[in-house]
């Protein structure tokens, strides 16, 4: 659905010149939702604009929805669905007004933009205020209808930049539940996010950008199983004595360090390991007060790959 190769964007700054993308690949397939991971400033939103040809690129090539994007950038918007950060409703229309006319603007007959318009408001699940005017609308309702108009037409492809950015966690969910619902019937939903939860949450795949590069991309846990493993930390209740030879030797722990108030143990597989664990902590007849299992998040994958946490880099 997607195919990138070398795509790059400078913009200038007074006398400087900065690179916002530099050489991105990407290869996102039919019907899945592909996450766009990055800090603030990483160059997720540029890449995005300029796959929706809102920008033009300086360099590379890309295929976007199956059609070359510096070839036929025209096509190309006729097959993709666009939801920018900022919104596009107009205040002084209603839901089913603002639909139909989107309809209009895609070259659908009134009578098939008010069916849609129909569709998408029942969708969508806005009929309580679909014809009630915009300005009325909470922040989660006026979302939803936002990505409502970015498929009106039915693309094959949808951009949703930062779909979530200010919605309280019940829209979120529901967001969420809209997302997987157009992946389920068949379209490829390509989202930027600078939350952690969410791309873990919802993505299929996802690809973490950095100061306008990728430094990984793969399926969330096949990117968490690549960092250095899980961590079980346990609280001793007395000093672990043969206990810490014990685990060392054992084929389930990677790395084994001693701590304040007891071990901290680097496992392959965290689950399986703890029972293993404890049946050792029991046999040496330590007093546990705690175990406690981390596994590894997306931000210690950034971590690994860039030297500091996603949040630092956003803050």
């Amino acid at each position: 659905m997607i195919k990138t190769s070398g795509l790059r964007k400078s913009f200038r700054s007074g006398k400087t010149t900065v690179d916002a993308v530099r050489g991105v690949d990407l290869d996102v397939g039919d019907g899945e939702i592909f996450g766009f991971l990055g800090p603030n400033g990483a160059g997720k939103t540029t890449t995005l604009r300029m796959l929706a040809t809102l920008i033009r690129p300086d360099g590379g090539s890309a295929l976007v929805a199956g059609v070359d994007l510096m070839q036929r950038p025209a096509e190309v918007r006729r097959r993709i669905g666009y939801v920018a950060q900022g919104g596009s409703t107009w205040e002084e229309v209603s839901a089913r007004e603002e639909l139909a006319y989107q309809g209009r603007l895609h070259r659908l007959s009134p009578a098939e933009s008010r069916r849609r318009a129909a569709e998408a408001i029942e969708s969508f699940q806005l009929t309580e205020f679909a014809d009630r005017h915009c300005k009325t609308y909470s922040g989660g309702q006026r979302r939803r209808l936002d990505v409502a108009l970015g498929v009106i037409h039915r693309p094959a492809l949808v951009f949703l930049d930062e779909p979530t950015t200010g919605l309280d966690p019940q829209s979120r969910a529901h967001m969420w539940t809209e997302v997987r619902r157009l992946r389920d019937e068949g379209m490829t939903v390509f989202l930027t996010t600078h939350y952690l939860e969410e791309a873990d949450a919802l993505c299929d795949r996802v690809a973490i950008i950095d100061h306008g590069a990728i430094v990984a991309l793969d399926t969330p846990a096949e990117l968490k199983r690549q960092v250095a493993g899980d961590v079980v930390t346990l609280g001793l209740g007395a000093d672990p004595g043969p206990l810490g030879s014990e685990l060392e030797r054992a084929p389930y722990v990677r790395e084994i360090e001693t701590t304040g108030t007891g071990l901290r143990l680097v496992v392959h597989d965290g689950p399986v390991a703890m029972p293993q664990v404890l049946r050792c902590v029991d046999a040496a007849g330590v007093p546990l007060t705690s175990i406690e299992l981390h596994r590894p998040s997306l931000d210690d994958v950034f971590l690994a790959r860039t030297g500091r946490t996603l949040r630092e880099a956003s803050s």
